[in-house]
């Protein structure tokens, strides 16, 4: 029996579903049942029949697919695959932050722990985080958090002067710098650029970036454009799937090495042994989930 049909029989034994994130390696995506962004992910999981849910992605997701899914058993198949995005702000940081802001209403991008998210008023993702803030009463101090990248986007997308933004970044998208782009710009003259609101360079060039775009924003204009070659700015797994979806069109990544070390820690294998053996299992206590469900929540409705 091969790996796959391994997978495939366990997923069929303990009634599962098997998520995976744009980033994941290819025959992850392959395998899996759905593909997309985190809150894509944990949406189809809460919809799906299916009482075990595999998380092929980081600990922040596993932990959204928990809130969201608070009756069913949700698997990482690494608990080291974490994210050095949601680790750049703690609760205790958090509560810090809005004690020296009195009144501020939070938005958290939805890379953040359960705990971060319990402490928040809104969640975000990067397709709606600009939305989101316009809702916001202008009056009204806003606290973003944690990504500065995504958060500067959003000032400039409102024009907000109230919004303050924590200092922290994606290792892997913050290298992407205006350099990257210029230097990439010249060995790909005419090309497209669709980069991620995560990417350092996105809002220090955006007259030369083309289009800013989610995860599932890239796989949709995939889908859809005609242009001979596109370069792709974020986290080169999702070449894979758009690829894929369009054969016909040149993908190349930005930086070929914007490679996230901790979406690659899942493997079929992992995925095989959390099945089996039912590890590991996202615990969160009742009254962290009440909470962080109530942000979540606020941001879908």
């Amino acid at each position: 029996m091969s790996l796959e049909e391994e997978v495939r029989r366990l997923k069929e034994t303990r009634n599962a579903v098997i998520l995976s994130h744009n980033y994941q390696v290819g025959e992850i995506q392959d395998l899996a049942d759905f593909v997309g962004d985190s809150l894509y992910l944990s949406r189809k999981a809460k919809e799906s029949d299916a009482k075990v849910i595999v998380f092929s992605g980081v600990r922040f997701m596993a932990e959204t697919a928990k809130i969201l899914s608070p009756s069913k058993t949700v698997l990482l198949p690494d608990l080291e695959a974490g994210c050095s995005l949601a680790d750049a702000i703690t609760a205790d940081q958090l509560r810090q932050w809005k004690s020296e802001h009195p009144g501020a209403v939070v938005v958290s991008y939805v890379n953040t722990s359960a705990e971060v998210k319990a402490e928040s008023d809104y969640c975000c993702t990067s397709s709606n985080a600009v939305d989101i803030v316009k809702r916001v009463p202008a009056d009204t101090e806003v606290l973003f958090l944690p990504d500065m990248f995504l958060g500067d986007y959003v000032r400039k997308q409102t024009g907000r002067k109230n919004i303050h933004l924590w200092v922290g970044d994606c290792f892997v998208h913050t290298r992407m710098r205006p350099e990257t782009v210029r230097q990439q710009r010249a060995l790909h003259p005419g090309a497209e650029l669709i980069a991620h609101p995560e990417c350092g360079c996105t809002t220090e060039v955006l007259p030369e970036v083309d289009k800013v775009l989610s995860t599932d924003g890239m796989i949709r204009y995939a889908e859809q454009t005609r242009d001979k070659e596109v370069m792709v700015a974020t986290e080169i797994g999702i070449l894979h799937r758009i690829r894929h979806l369009n054969p016909t069109t040149s993908f190349v990544p930005l930086s070929p090495d914007a490679v996230c070390p901790f979406m690659k820690m899942n493997t079929l294998e992992k995925i095989r042994d959390s099945l089996r053996d039912m590890k590991f299992q996202i615990e969160l206590s009742p009254q962290v989930m009440d909470r962080a469900r109530r942000s979540l929540e606020r941001m879908i409705s």
